[in-house]
């Protein structure tokens, strides 16, 4: 039985994840390093704690490459023992990945075989070398902040649901029709009221998501601050807000209005009616996420999102 092992979570279904695996499998066999495999397939209802009716991952196939491998429930739990989680496929995976990674303080590492795969650390092509990084254990886990959610009904004082967030928590109409009417707070003081689509409470890390569409800026990932973003208002004053990372941001609904629903990382669903509150803030705990280079993250953003970079001349 191995010392070490390292978590899998592959979106399956594709030729290039089972070559993939495959791959994986047979370095881990060699140094020893044991396997447990999450299919993220099974739990894409959006609830980590459902166990699966099917196994759509045949673990025999990676043992015959003499690999110790477990396949898993996807539960929050799941992780819990592992040195690191490694996934494969695009940023909706990573997330999914999150779930099972966060509750344990596993660290976390994305490899793209999605499209644009903002949040994973290496592209598919590197496989090799990232494997030879991992199984040596040269590699560096950084922090990444994390929002807490609490949802609180009218009139309650306890929240009824507790929850995080790693890219965003986006509050927006339940019904797709007409305006959800807002007030937004920061550290227990009203800021604006206005009509709007929604409005979006994101992480440093989630702002080049959602965050970004809805016309926030961009922050660096090591960068501790809570971005505040509405979607589509109509108001004067509704525009993006960078706030401290002790900041505590609250949006009610208004009470007569229309009623809402929050999404988290667009996974965690829940519903707001109208006059319920939510309060957003930074949680104690951080994501903590394998990084294996060192390129900045301004050359990320030109890889990611292909920008001109023409008739730059750098320091003379």
């Amino acid at each position: 039985m191995s010392d070490r092992t390292f978590m899998v979570v592959a979106h399956t279904g594709r030729d290039s994840v089972t070559t993939t695996l495959t791959a994986i499998a047979e370095r881990c066999a060699a140094a020893g390093v044991a396997l447990r495999l999450v299919d993220h397939d099974l739990y894409d209802s959006g609830h980590p704690d459902q166990t699966p009716d099917v196994e759509s991952i045949d673990p025999d196939v990676l043992r015959r490459t003499g690999a110790d491998v477990e396949v898993t429930d996807p539960r929050t739990v799941s992780a819990a023992g592992c040195e690191l989680v490694i996934v494969l496929g695009g940023d909706g995976t990573f997330l999914r990945a999150a779930e099972l990674a966060y509750p344990s303080s596993v660290p976390l590492m994305g490899i793209n075989l999605g499209h644009i795969g903002f949040l994973a650390e290496a592209e598919s092509h590197r496989l090799d070398d990232v494997l030879d990084l991992l199984i040596s254990g040269r590699y560096r886990v950084e922090d990444r902040m994390v929002l807490d959610v609490e949802v609180r009904d009218p009139g309650a004082e306890s929240p009824r649901v507790r929850t995080w967030a790693l890219n965003e928590v986006v509050i927006q109409n339940k019904s797709k029709s007409g305006v959800l009417e807002l007030v937004t707070e920061v550290d227990g003081r009203p800021v604006s009221a206005f009509g709007a689509d929604g409005l979006l409470v994101a992480t440093p890390t989630g702002s080049t998501a959602y965050a970004f569409s809805a016309g926030g800026p961009v922050m660096w990932p090591d960068l501790e601050a809570i971005l505040v973003v509405p979607s589509n208002a109509h108001a004067l004053f509704a525009r993006p807000m960078v706030t401290s990372p002790r900041s505590r941001v609250a949006v009610e609904i208004h009470r007569g209005g229309r009623d809402g629903v929050a999404l988290c990382d667009g996974r965690r669903v829940i519903d707001m009616p109208a006059g319920s509150r939510i309060e957003v803030f930074r949680a104690q705990r951080s994501l903590r996420w394998v990084r294996i280079g060192s390129e900045p993250f301004a050359d990320r953003l030109v890889t990611k999102f292909s920008l001109p970079v023409t008739g730059w001349r750098g320091r003379s």
